[in-house]
């Protein structure tokens, strides 16, 4: 719902804020004030490209902006909108908004981010419809039909229940496609898949061998030099040479000297126990070289075989993945194709079989959700012609159109023909309109534009009243070519539509603009030599001044009329 409406420079208007509540609200002005100047403006939020000829004379800049209360009906579509951009600040309420420049290009926001037109005119259709001649409303777009039609017909449960089979299906077919693609494929496939279990398998990979043999590598290549240093190490520990004793033999002579110290001098014991400790820790690491000694060995052959063993985890690695666990995991998922394709012909056989019944049992469901968009169209229609017989418009016709489509590979008819479908069922429909006689019958999208549509769209959005979603509807030039009888019956039905939707409406009679629960007066004002709009609320007293204007010269007689239609008004709205 609209709750506030901003424009600045654009046109002769200097600046306009407007605050909107739900229910009816009508803006009423001489020929020229610049009521079509408003609607120019909302329709820039539509998506409508505009230049900088829509700036006001003297400024370098326009904007228009308008605050929404995000409706329970159109949340959820408006949110994925706003969170798939990152754009949902408030969970409440949207910003859009247009802002054009005299020197470079105009510029489109949400929330006060800069957005493209696209996105824009995707969040602006589900917040307005615009009745006139505006070529984005929202019933003159064919996808929009069938949707408004099941709401109509209430038959969410069977469309839902239409809908799980057809997902089913649509897996079925999708796994077969596969399966028959890859039967075209088996004989090469099933060799190469062969090829590579084999070949992983046949390697016998332990997924921490390739650590484990590169550090014995390089032992290996280098076992001379570390049997040398170990060599050195240990004579320098434990044999000595001809001309210098060992380590330990001079630790030996070290420890027993200190025994004998520690004999004497009791409070020097602790020098006798370090001593031991490192004479022992001596002992020990000569021990473990020696047994290292015993253990490097130069042994070619068991160099070459850990080389062609890396080589091989090289190899295929380089050809399956970059770990030993990448390759076993390669090797798995061919096992399991390869099982696949070997049992393909018994899974083809299972799944066309099921692929049968879900066609039959889809067929079943498509003709109840077939038999309730009739009834509902039937129904529907007969509820428009009355509408448009209301609106003066006795002798126009109203009629749903469907079609279908030849699809040999479509759902089964009772007839034998078989037809495409989708995820909404077998039929195409469009809403079709003869607005006079002998006109023939025609697609909704094209009827003349004017106030003939916007009478027509009245009598649609009252009987799809809560089958349409879109939450603010703007009416423009509903009451051209109608007299104040007629006028009264459509202030009536924007009335009562307004119990469902937030209506704006711009008129020039007097019999509508009083079923306004908020009454808004367009006029153009001179300032200082120039020209500029105003809109200002008309309340009590001046309301039925205004109302009495909008008949003629302000005379008694008008005032009393202006004052019989508010008390009509009454009466109807309280009934």
């Amino acid at each position: 719902m609209l709750l506030e409406l901003r424009i600045e420079n654009f046109a002769i208007i200097d600046r306009i804020e407007m605050e909107v509540g739900p229910g009816l609200t009508v803006f009423t002005g001489e020929t020229g004030a610049g009521k079509s100047i408003i609607i120019d403006a909302v329709e820039t939020l539509l998506g409508v490209r505009a230049d900088s000829s829509v700036i006001r004379t003297g400024v370098e800049r326009s904007s228009v902006e308008a605050t929404f209360l995000i409706g329970p009906k159109v949340r959820e579509q408006v949110h994925a909108i706003l969170q798939e951009e990152e754009l949902l600040d408030d969970q409440e309420y949207v910003t859009l908004g247009r802002e054009f420049r005299r020197e470079g290009r105009n510029i489109a926001r949400v929330n006060g981010r800069t957005v493209n037109l696209t996105l824009l005119r995707s969040l602006g259709e589900l917040l307005i419809d615009l009745h006139g001649q505006s070529e984005h409303l929202s019933l003159l777009r064919v996808k929009n039909h069938l949707d408004l039609l099941d709401r109509f017909a209430e038959n969410e449960h069977a469309l839902a229940d239409y809908r799980i089979s057809y997902k089913q299906l649509q897996q079925v077919r999708t796994e077969l496609r596969t399966l028959r693609q890859a039967e075209k494929e088996a004989d090469r496939k099933i060799e190469m898949l062969t090829f590579q279990v084999d070949e992983i398998a046949n390697a016998n990979l332990n997924p921490e061998e390739e650590d484990r043999l590169k550090a014995e590598r390089t032992r290996l290549a280098n076992a001379e030099n570390l049997a040398r240093q170990a060599q050195i190490a240990l004579q320098a520990l434990d044999e000595g040479e001809l001309d210098s004793a060992s380590a330990t033999d001079r630790l030996g002579i070290a420890l027993e000297a200190l025994e004998s110290l520690a004999k004497i001098d009791t409070e020097q014991q602790g020098l006798q126990a370090r001593i031991q400790e490192l004479f022992d820790g001596t002992v020990e690491l000569a021990r473990d070289l020696t047994h290292y000694l015993q253990e490097v060995e130069f042994d070619p052959a068991r160099l070459e075989e850990v080389e062609e063993r890396l080589n091989l985890i090289f190899v295929l690695k380089r050809k399956y993945g970059e770990t030993i666990a990448e390759v076993i995991a390669f090797g798995e998922k061919a096992q399991a194709e390869l099982d696949a394709i070997t049992h393909a012909g018994e899974r083809l056989e299972a799944l066309t079989t099921q692929e049968k019944t879900l066609l039959k049992e889809l067929a079943d469901k498509a003709r109840v959700v077939s038999d309730l968009r009739h009834a509902a169209a039937e129904k529907m229609s007969a509820a428009i012609e009355t509408e448009l017989a209301d609106l003066k418009m006795e002798r126009a016709r109203f009629q749903v159109d469907f079609k279908t489509t030849t699809d040999e590979r479509g759902l089964p008819l009772p007839d034998g023909q078989r037809v495409a479908f989708d995820r909404n069922g077998f039929e195409q429909i469009e809403f079709m309109i003869a607005p006079n006689p002998g006109e023939g019958i025609k697609p909704l999208v094209k009827i003349a534009s004017g106030g003939e549509t916007a009478r027509l769209m009245l009598a649609l959005k009252n009987v799809l009243a809560r089958a349409d979603h879109t939450p603010t509807l703007i009416f423009d030039e509903i009451d051209q070519g109608i007299g104040g009888r007629v006028g009264s019956v459509v202030g009536e039905k924007l009335w009562r539509l307004a119990r469902e939707h937030q209506v704006l409406c711009i008129t020039h009679l007097a019999q509508l603009a009083g079923y306004g629960e908020r009454h808004f007066k367009v006029e153009k004002v001179i300032q200082d030599g120039r020209t500029t709009t105003a809109l200002k609320p008309v309340i009590g007293d001046a309301r039925l001044v205004e109302l009495a204007n909008m008949m003629g010269e302000l005379t008694e007689g008008t005032l009393q009329s202006a004052n019989e239609i508010l008390q009509n008004v009454h009466r109807s709205t309280s009934s």
